[in-house]
This record gives C-alpha cells, structure tokens and sequence, in this order.
C-alpha cells in the first residue's frame, strides 16, 4: 500500500510541483490549502505524514500542529521561510518530527519525507527490535512505545528516535553534530533542533525536568544518558 501524504500548502504552485515529486516517488498525495481543513482531513483520514506550510490561511501551521500533536502522532514536516529561526524552533517546539527551509529542493523534501516515514514504518523494511528498560522507563522498539511507569508517553518520531539512541549508549557523550546525523541522517543542519529536541524528551521522561537525572548536559560537550538503573 502507498504511503498517504497530507500536503497543506496556499500556494498552487509549489503544492503542484511538490505533489509531484512526491507522486512520482510512489507516494499518495492529498493536496489542501488551509489550516482548518488541514487539520480537519488529518484527524479524518490518519495520513503517514503531514507536510505542512506554516503561513496557512484560517489556522496557521503551528496550530494545526499543536492541535495534531495534542490528539494524534501522525509525523508533521513543517515548510517554513528562510531565516525564520523562531518559527522552526515553535514548530518544534509543539512536537513537528522535520522542517525545511523555503526555497527548498523538492527532491530533498522527497528524501526528507521518506526518512520520517523509515522511523516510523512507513514503508518496507524491517524495525528495529528489542526492549530497553531503566528503572520504571521502559522503551519498545518494535511497538515504538514508551511507558514511564503505568503511564504510556506521547512521543513524536524523532523524540523516539533520540530516547533509543541514548539508551543505546549509556554513559557516552554525544555532541549536537553527532546526534544530528546518528539520529536525523542530516551531514548538516541547525543544531538548535538538537536542544529542543532533548528539552521536550526530558519534560516528558524525567521527574524533574529542572533536574534531570536520566539526560545529562556535559557542558561544552554534549549529552549524556545516565541510567537510573546501572546497567
């Protein structure tokens, strides 16, 4: 089955040349123009992926996302304009998995869309498998479910993807470039996605995310899991 792409863009031009694009790399596409039916088709139809213009008439994109995010965890790549640091860092802020800078290439929007959708599974290929514990922090590869305690946690793709690799190396610091490229595949990037990234994970995993115990700052270095539960 193809992989379902909702594309929330106003401008006619670049929705046709992006649908496009996308179409052709065997991915189904559903094309709207504004936030609210954007929202509205998203909640409706459970598309893969969501790309999603932040400048949408009626609800902009960082709307809708939070709203999506609030209900759902369908993945949301945002399409922001260039320079628009704010923007990138509230869209992820309210838990978009990508973003990408107007004007882009549309065959590295393609290549961006299916990355998200490798993460997730969706398309072929094989899972990663296997279940990680710390303490009452339990990871699931396979289910891509995390449960701290009774309690089953809202994670985005990529915040997913970073808990599992920093659970997969307990102990090592790993600076912002490095996890930019084991867990986003990017060779270069804003490294300030990083750092949003890590603060989200810690609101939502540690007890205190003022202090956290678990993902450790190592100043002028990186990051640092340190389990609760020495491995």
């Amino acid at each position: 089955m193809q992989p379902r792409i909702l594309l929330a863009e106003d401008d006619p031009v670049i929705a046709e040349v992006v649908a496009r694009y996308l179409e052709h790399d065997g991915l189904a596409v559903d094309r709207v123009s504004d936030g609210p039916t954007a929202l509205h088709r998203a909640l409706a139809t459970a598309p893969d992926l969501v790309v999603l213009d932040i400048m949408l008439p009626g609800m902009n994109g960082l709307e809708v996302c939070r709203r999506l995010r609030a209900r759902t965890s369908i993945p949301v790549l945002l399409l922001t304009a260039l320079g628009s640091e704010g923007d990138r860092v509230a869209g992820l802020e309210q838990g978009a998995d990508d973003y990408l800078t107007k004007p882009f290439s549309p065959r590295e929007l393609v290549l961006r869309v299916r990355a998200v959708l490798r993460r997730v599974g969706g398309v072929a290929g094989a899972r990663s498998t296997g279940v990680l514990h710390d303490g009452d922090l339990r990871l699931d590869r396979g289910a891509r479910k995390v449960t701290l305690g009774p309690q089953d946690l809202d994670l985005t793709t990529r915040e997913f993807d970073l808990l599992a690799f920093l659970m997969d190396n307990p102990g090592l610091v790993h600076d912002r470039k490095t996890l930019l490229a084991q867990v986003w595949g990017w060779d270069f990037g804003d490294q300030s996605t990083v750092t949003v990234h890590v603060r989200r994970l810690r609101a939502k995993i540690e007890h205190d995310a003022a202090d956290p115990r678990r993902i450790l700052t190592v100043w002028g270095s990186g990051y640092r899991y340190q389990p609760l539960v020495p491995v």
